[in-house]
């Protein structure tokens, strides 16, 4: 291990260089006495290849990890050491057992005749890079260089927030990821089969139609992990309105026309009598509204109330509408569609009849 007097012969104390009492520019010059002699032999000569007589130069297996784990940083020690540092770029991480290094993260593990061990917890991006062990014998200089590479897992960064279009509109969405491997970055519409939209950051979808709206769910994937953030895609359009069915009610019962319209956003219903527009809770009648339908109920039918009827479904893309009957009869109409008066009718028609049809 190096002297105290070597280590510390540009400050008064080792404490008050730790604690940047000396000046920048005396401890910039400290630092490049030491890699020179560190790196370099004693005239001054780089130090060469593995194999040269008077130096040996090691290239370890690279070290990978993930953000955030902790890093071992091993150098051998074979022979009677004077010197030895753990070096970083041009910065000092420890020279023998004596730290160097402001970082909190770095810590000396091992330093022995067999070891020189150092760790730093908690790496992120800015720890990659080449790091040497720098160690002087009484013989010759060796170094022995690692590389650090650092995995990051995928983040995704950039993500529009919930869109909302009309139909036919073309819709682009990015979604932008870090990470080290860089992430592929993939798309699905999660509300349907789930089939992929598309494998790039890039949603693309021209002209969409309200069959495309859902929630889309953007995946950023590398080696390491996963992100995964949604989006949802709103597609308004204008109202599509079910065929109206026509009832029979007799007078004084309850009588329930139903309309039923397709739209985004929902509609507003409007219903007619001929001209004239329904105020909902008058002429003894009642109009709910629930999303996309609308009922409109007559709670004892008169004579005025029977007639055509126009239902309206109104929002801020277009309108649409259909046409009801409400008939009086003898007989309320069956679910098919046919008075049961008629079959009445008809039967009785068949009784009187089919002795004269029997003669011929």
């Amino acid at each position: 291990m190096m002297s105290h007097h070597l280590l510390w012969h540009h400050c008064l104390t080792p404490s008050s260089c730790r604690q940047s009492i000396c000046s920048h520019r005396s401890v910039k010059r400290y630092n490049d006495g030491v890699l020179t002699r560190l790196l370099f032999g004693k005239e001054g000569l780089p130090v060469h290849s593995q194999g040269d007589s008077q130096s040996d130069k090691n290239f370890m297996d690279n070290i990978t990890v993930r953000q955030g784990e902790t890093i071992f940083l091993r150098c051998p020690q074979r022979e009677i050491v004077t010197h030895t540092a753990w070096l970083n770029r041009s910065s000092i991480l420890y020279a023998g057992d004596e730290k160097w290094s402001v970082d909190p993260r770095v810590s000396l593990v091992t330093l022995n005749q067999d070891e020189f061990t150092i760790k730093i917890e908690n790496v992120d991006m800015t720890d990659e890079g080449q790091y040497v062990c720098a160690v002087q014998t009484s013989r010759r200089p060796t170094t022995n260089v690692v590389y650090v590479l650092i995995q990051v897992p995928p983040k995704i960064i950039n993500l529009e927030r919930d869109i909302v279009v009309n139909e036919g509109s073309n819709v682009s969405v990015l979604c932008q990821a870090q990470g080290k491997p860089e992430p592929s970055i993939s798309w699905k519409l999660i509300t349907s089969s789930g089939d992929l939209a598309t494998d790039d950051e890039y949603l693309e979808i021209p002209s969409i139609t309200r069959n495309r709206a859902g929630t889309y769910e953007c995946t950023a994937v590398n080696n390491i992990d996963a992100d995964t953030q949604t989006i949802d895609i709103t597609v308004n359009y204008a109202p599509t309105v079910s065929d109206g069915r026509d009832i029979g009610v007799k007078l004084g019962q309850r009588g329930v026309l139903e309309c039923e319209a397709d739209a985004v956003p929902e509609p507003d219903f409007e219903w007619y009598k001929d001209d004239r527009r329904f105020i909902n809770g008058l002429d003894g009648m009642e109009i709910v509204n629930t999303g996309s339908l609308s009922k409109l109920t007559f709670f004892n039918v008169s004579d005025s109330d029977y007639g055509n009827y126009t239902c309206v479904a109104i929002n801020k893309l277009g309108s649409s509408n259909t046409n009801f009957i409400i008939y009086g009869s003898r007989a309320v109409q069956d679910g098919s569609g046919s008075a049961l008066g008629v079959h009445l009718d008809t039967y009785l028609l068949t009784i009187l009849f089919l002795p004269f049809l029997l003669k011929f």
